[in-house]
């Protein structure tokens, strides 16, 4: 058994799917420190110094046996704009890596017909759709 967990432990696809998952893990600080220390002061600060951490809507207030009840919007937006960011840059990621692709050749399998337009296979000597002779 210690041999088979050795054996799946290293393959390329575990070992190259943990060091996505840290660093992604670590992008994922990087991310939600960029949001609530740069980017959401400023925001705060044009609507008012407003700070989103803040904002709530109390459902049901602190008393003396019981802590207030409230819908925490402000952290809310603070994630949503996190996955935005994390997002995008994702997709930058891969619209890089898919552009170090090298294209591979495209060998064309069907032709099309010149009396009726039909697409027909490439070996074809006669049209499926209108029986005349192609060439």
């Amino acid at each position: 058994m210690f041999k088979e967990f050795k054996e799946f432990i290293m393959r390329g696809n575990v070992v190259d799917l943990a060091v996505g998952v840290i660093i992604g893990g670590a992008f994922g600080k990087i991310v939600t420190s960029l949001v609530t220390d740069i980017l959401m002061p400023p925001i705060g600060l044009a609507m008012g110094s407003v700070d989103f951490k803040d904002l709530s809507f109390v459902l049901k207030p602190v008393t003396a046996t019981a802590k207030a009840v409230a819908v925490n919007y402000g952290l809310f937006l603070n994630t949503v704009i996190d996955f935005v960011i994390v997002a995008f840059c994702v997709f930058l990621v891969v619209k890089a890596a898919n552009s170090l692709k090298k294209p591979g050749v495209v060998t064309a399998t069907t032709k099309v017909c010149p009396e009726c337009l039909s697409t027909i296979p490439l070996k074809a000597a006669k049209c499926a759709f209108c029986t005349s002779a192609v060439q």
